[in-house]
């Protein structure tokens, strides 16, 4: 056992979902990141660990409002400085309608 060491990793699962513009998005991984990572750190260098966060916010820029972080709602930008923890969950799931 390390007494005193941090982790070297945190994981994050991120799960995006949905028609957002003119694609389909269907996310679902497990990332691991370095600790003191923050939200806009992750939406930013998205794109280095295969998440779309980044096009998914630019395509549809109502989801920055609604971004799910551990099942509440999460602002990206009033959270931007948030720092993600091991094991934290961030969701973009697109509005589906129907009938």
């Amino acid at each position: 056992m390390w007494f005193g060491k941090r982790k070297a990793t945190i994981t994050v699962h991120v799960l995006i979902r949905g028609r957002i513009g003119d694609g389909w998005y269907d996310v679902d991984e497990r990332v691991a990141l370095p600790p003191g990572t923050t939200l806009a750190q992750l939406v930013a260098d998205g794109d280095r660990y295969r998440l779309p966060l980044a096009a998914a916010l630019a395509h549809s820029p109502h989801l920055a409002h609604t971004l799910m972080w551990n099942g509440e709602r999460c602002p990206v930008d009033e959270h931007g400085g948030r720092t993600l923890a091991d094991g934290d969950t961030l969701y973009l799931l697109a509005p589906l309608a129907g009938g």
